[in-house]
């Protein structure tokens, strides 16, 4: 695609919605100090850092299978990932807020670049795991969909957490 071109339609939509939900994740971390991004204020575990960090892998991964299949999905069982979900969602030593977004948006633009380009209908077999149902297949279009979801999910515990640490709101 040209610079020229200017996209339409659905392709337009799944862009724009995904751009908007990244854009309310990553602001929620504007102006935070490592520790900040790092800290778990409410009753969650969770931490704004570690959020941006497990929604980049998600997309990252859902990428994959749309990119190479089925495969793609499936857990490496010595990897860190595998044996220590909750890692995913927390900063680890040695990472910066910086270095998570700047990450974030490496995967962000490979996935935009898919959204322009990708035959939609590509579908693949969901892998077999407790959480998906048997048999069940996702198109590209779906994994958008999902990747949205996931998104918009996460910024609002983002938001959450960053009206803990200093009362500051994506929206309102």
């Amino acid at each position: 695609m040209t610079t020229t071109e200017i996209l339409t339609g659905e392709r337009a939509d799944l862009l724009e919605t995904l751009r908007q939900h990244r854009w309310f994740l990553t602001f929620t971390a504007q102006g935070l100090t490592d520790e900040q991004a790092a800290s778990s204020p409410t009753a969650s575990a969770l931490c704004i850092g570690g959020l941006i960090k497990h929604v980049c892998a998600v997309e990252e991964n859902w990428v994959r299978f749309i990119e190479q299949g089925t495969s793609a999905m499936e857990a490496d069982p010595g990897s860190e990932a595998y044996e220590n979900h909750e890692a995913n969602f927390r900063m680890a030593d040695g990472e910066t807020l910086e270095g998570l977004v700047a990450r974030y948006h490496e995967v962000a633009a490979h996935t935009d670049k898919l959204v322009e380009t990708v035959d939609l209908d590509l579908s693949h077999p969901l892998p077999s795991a407790p959480w998906f149902p048997e048999g069940k297949t996702w198109s590209a279009r779906r994994v958008f969909v999902h990747i949205v979801a996931e998104t918009s999910q996460h910024a609002g515990h983002a938001d959450i957490i960053r009206e803990t640490i200093d009362g500051q709101k994506t929206m309102g």
